[in-house]
């Protein structure tokens, strides 16, 4: 180490003891300089000097300065490791995250051990890194929000077990933007990308068909082909409802046919007999349920759960239950609970009152 190092790294110690904040600051500034133009001559003991200073030094300087330390020494192979943990520890996410985001000095379990203690936002620095290990990305999915499932999601270096692209593509269920990041990514398993697109919006669908790159485009259209047909066959498939109708008929009867007994069915969904309690709930014959509850859109059918006086909860366990291999975005979920809200009672009961009245006039002539 040169002469010039040895004495400012010297009067580094004796800012550290002895000198006032600005003095601390200007004098972390020039060691940093130092060590950024000698970096690459430096040998492991050499290092060992400038991490012992520079550590102590950090817990004498406003946040602010170590800001610009992390900072600057983020992007160094060679950077003190002491003091890179340490500022990776750090509360305050403008130190910590630059080198969460950029340092190759740490760790695995550094990462891990930040991702399982520390804040969102030091889950989404780490998801930012160039290469990060499954062991982290588990962590990080667990632990994390959907902003991070997202950069985790757009990040190429990021690497997922089997659990963590299930975590993933779970999420993406309801986060069609989501959805889009996983399902254009190559190192998706098929099985995988098949339940992603099964559970997605046609939005999404034909947004990922758009999106995919030519090595991902033929095994998207393949799954979506197949899915389609799948689709199609559940929702033209017969359905008996005889015994629905005797069943939930003889809870009308026995006067325990109720909103409550409607949800239950949603929730397990046993769909005959949901559709025969909300055609009875709602006064209406089941033949002006079937086609609502088979309709893509879910408009419709807010006349019926309006007519009924369900609640909120009800109708949407409905929309997401009624078909098998149909699912629906948070956003057309938002759009239909405003106009379930915005729907009267007496709007609703008038609309079906018409329906069943054209009906009956289609089946007489």
């Amino acid at each position: 180490m040169t002469a010039a190092c040895s004495s400012l790294i010297a009067e580094l110690e004796e800012a550290v003891h002895n000198g006032s904040a600005d003095r601390r600051v200007e004098t972390l500034r020039r060691v940093t300089d130092l060590f950024l133009g000698e970096a690459d001559r430096l040998n492991d003991e050499q290092i060992g000097v400038f991490d012992d200073v520079l550590g102590a030094l950090i817990q004498r300087i406003e946040t602010k300065a170590v800001a610009e330390l992390s900072s600057r020494l983020a992007p160094i192979d060679n950077a003190p490791i002491d003091v890179i943990r340490r500022l990776a520890r750090h509360d305050e996410i403008t130190v910590a995250g630059p080198v969460l985001t950029q340092s190759s000095r740490l760790t695995a379990s550094d990462l891990i051990e930040v991702a399982k203690t520390k804040s969102q936002s030091h889950l989404l620095a780490i998801s930012g890194r160039d290469q990060i290990d499954e062991t982290v990305t588990d962590v990080l999915l667990n632990r994390g929000n959907r902003e991070v499932a997202n950069r985790l999601a757009t990040n190429s270096g990021a690497r997922f077990s089997e659990a963590g692209f299930e975590t993933l593509v779970k999420a993406g269920e309801t986060d069609a933007v989501l959805a889009e990041k996983i399902g254009i990514r190559l190192d998706l398993p098929i099985r995988l990308l098949r339940e992603l697109l099964l559970k997605a919006t046609e939005a999404v669908r034909s947004r990922l068909i758009s999106l995919a790159n030519p090595e991902a485009h033929d095994a998207i259209k393949q799954v979506l082909l197949s899915i389609s047909s799948q689709v199609t066959q559940e929702a033209t498939a017969p359905r008996d409802f005889e015994k629905a109708l005797q069943f939930v008929g003889s809870l009308q009867n026995d006067n325990q046919l109720n909103e409550t007994v409607l949800l239950e069915f949603a929730k397990a969904k046993q769909y005959e007999e949901m559709v025969v309690a909300l055609s009875l709930l709602c006064k209406s014959p089941i033949e002006i349920i079937k086609p609502l509850m088979k309709s893509a859109k879910g408009n419709g059918l807010l006349i019926p759960f309006k007519a009924a006086g369900l609640k909120w909860e009800t109708a949407s366990v409905i929309l997401k239950n009624r078909i098998m291999r149909h699912s629906i975005s948070e956003d057309d979920l938002a759009l239909y609970k405003a106009n379930f809200i915005a729907l009267s009672s007496a709007t609703a009961q008038r609309t079906l009152r018409f329906w069943i009245v054209r009906n009956t006039t289609k089946s007489v002539h």
